[in-house]
């Protein structure tokens, strides 16, 4: 879908993405009327340049965008999060919901000539639940992967996982080769840089700071596929330069904004670009500031409070996405209608309110005006996170609370805020995931504290009442049970405010009108691209 935005208002297409892009209401997209056309190069643009290539561990945007193309998942989705299959060609579930059976596809080769078994699987999915920010929850109540043949799987649980069969795509699940990784740290193995997968694409290079290149791969499972010869991965720091990347047409897509909101209107006019906002369905985002619970200051219900209300969400939604959403009332993005509810405290903008909180707390301001100071780091994707701790920075200092920015790479934040903890509050992204489980729970869980593993429980939050109800959403199969236990835990979440939801992002994909077939499922651009091509 192109979408055209003359005489559209920023907050109708905002409100029209919020639904196109959950994937949920809308019917699978029709394939090309033409036949696909072989051969050509995609270059394809990311920022920031990431910081791995198999998110076994590290979720970075990049990292999930561009290993989907190398490494594959049991099962992909299309619009409507029907299955697509994938490394498994079908399951069962047993009635009380105990034991998954999958058959696995048969023929697939690693990228080094290696047979695709039953092992791979398993061993990827135990090093999940070890190692990944969501796996921890999502494959909690796994217990044991039997492989009672090379091509079959089956998932001993403890108890049901309700929501399991919809984290098994590329992105959220990567199946690894064991022969790879048994036996090494799987965050540090060298070949998180340079990938073996099962995909549509092997990794040829890496140029640090320039380019990636991916090559076809001759002898993908799905015959005839993929149709690009190869995908070159640009990468492109500064904003400004992006925008140009694309009008002058050095570049053929990128996706997760890969623009700044401001030229995003402009942008829509040039007839060679179109706008997609479907595909994003997978991972709806939401932007929030995240307090640090082991600093002194935000360990203080009333300073947190006091935050929420000093910041003017509708500014933020006007002033940095360009009216591209919705303000967020709590985790759950919008998009969720089955476990959303704004039936939440929410905090209205009041400096006056948040004054007198910061009285409360004991936290008078001094001959300056000042009542504390505090650092404030922005996640470095885009460059809305940046113009929002400006922002808040303006905030926070009508009421009293001095905050100086650091600006870094990708690198460094995920060191300095998730290994060292050396942070007081940053504002990031937050991907929902297709279910709460999967990518709402790792922010709150307090067994997900897990320092130097990325977008986990960062603030520290610990409470035993937010923890049985997502243990208990864990496990429940009666689906009206289980929206409620959700909505329950909003409602405690947006009280403690362990993080300050703020907007609930429109998330599009930026691409050439020559680029056919880059939209095909729930995850959209991150997708492996195999039925993607390019026409002249």
């Amino acid at each position: 879908m192109v979408l055209r935005m003359p005489g559209l208002s920023r907050r109708a297409f905002g409100a029209f993405g919020a639904v196109a892009g959950s994937g949920l209401l809308l019917p699978r997209t029709l394939r090309a009327q033409e036949e696909p056309v072989r051969g050509g190069t995609l270059r394809f643009l990311v920022d920031p340049e990431p910081t791995g290539l198999v998110p076994l561990s590290d979720t970075t945007g990049a990292n999930v965008m561009l290993s989907c193309k190398i490494t594959e998942g049991l099962y992909g989705y299309n619009l409507d999060f029907s299955l697509r299959p994938q490394l498994a060609v079908s399951h069962t579930v047993t009635p009380d919901g105990k034991e998954l059976t999958f058959k696995l596809r048969e023929g697939v080769k690693w990228h080094d000539g290696q047979p695709f078994t039953s092992a791979d699987v398993a061993f990827s999915l135990m090093t999940l639940k070890a190692s990944h920010p969501r796996g921890r929850a999502t494959y909690a109540n796994l217990e044991e992967v039997q492989t009672p043949d090379e091509h079959t799987v089956v998932l001993k649980m403890k108890a049901p996982a309700p929501y399991l069969l919809n984290a098994l795509a590329g992105q959220e699940s990567p199946i690894v080769p064991k022969h790879i990784y048994d036996g090494s740290d799987v965050t540090t193995n060298p070949h998180n840089h340079a990938p073996i997968g099962t995909g549509p694409f092997k990794f040829k290079e890496w140029q640090r700071g320039s380019h990636m290149i991916f090559e076809r791969n001759e002898d993908y499972w799905d015959a005839g596929k993929p149709y690009l010869d190869r995908i070159i991965v640009r990468f492109i720091p500064d904003a400004a330069a992006r925008s140009i990347a694309f009008e002058t047409g050095e570049v053929d897509v990128g996706g997760d904004y890969p623009i700044p909101y401001s030229d995003l209107e402009r942008l829509s006019q040039i007839p060679t670009l179109g706008i997609e906002t479907r595909g994003y369905g997978y991972g709806p985002n939401i932007s929030a500031i995240e307090f640090n619970l082991d600093n002194p200051y935000f360990a203080k219900p009333e300073v947190r409070q006091a935050v929420a209300h000093a910041v003017n969400k509708e500014i933020l939604l006007q002033n940095v996405y360009y009216g591209f959403g919705e303000v967020a009332t709590g985790p759950i993005h919008q998009a969720h209608t089955q476990f959303y509810t704004p039936d939440v405290h929410q905090y209205a903008f009041d400096p006056e309110r948040a004054n007198q909180l910061l009285d409360q707390a004991g936290l008078p301001r001094n001959d300056e005006g000042i009542r504390f100071a505090v650092s404030h780091d922005p996640l470095p994707i885009g460059n809305q996170h940046i113009q929002s701790g400006e922002y808040i920075r303006q905030a926070l200092a009508q009421v009293g609370i001095q905050v100086t920015l650091r600006n870094q790479d990708m690198a460094t934040y995920i060191k300095r805020v998730y290994a060292d903890r050396d942070f007081d509050f940053v504002n990031n992204t937050m991907t929902n995931s297709p279910d709460p489980t999967l990518g709402v729970q790792r922010f709150y869980w307090s067994k997900n504290f897990k320092p130097g593993v990325p977008f986990s429980n960062g603030s520290h939050y610990e409470n035993a009442e937010v923890d049985r109800l997502l243990e208990a959403a864990q496990v429940e199969q009666d689906p009206a049970r289980r929206v409620q236990l959700f909505h329950d835990f909003q409602k405690i979440v947006a009280v403690d405010i362990p993080t300050l939801n703020t907007i609930a992002i429109q998330t599009f994909t930026i691409h050439s009108v020559n680029l056919k077939n880059h939209t095909l499922t729930a995850d959209g651009i991150h997708a492996n691209l195999a039925e993607a091509y390019l026409v002249s």
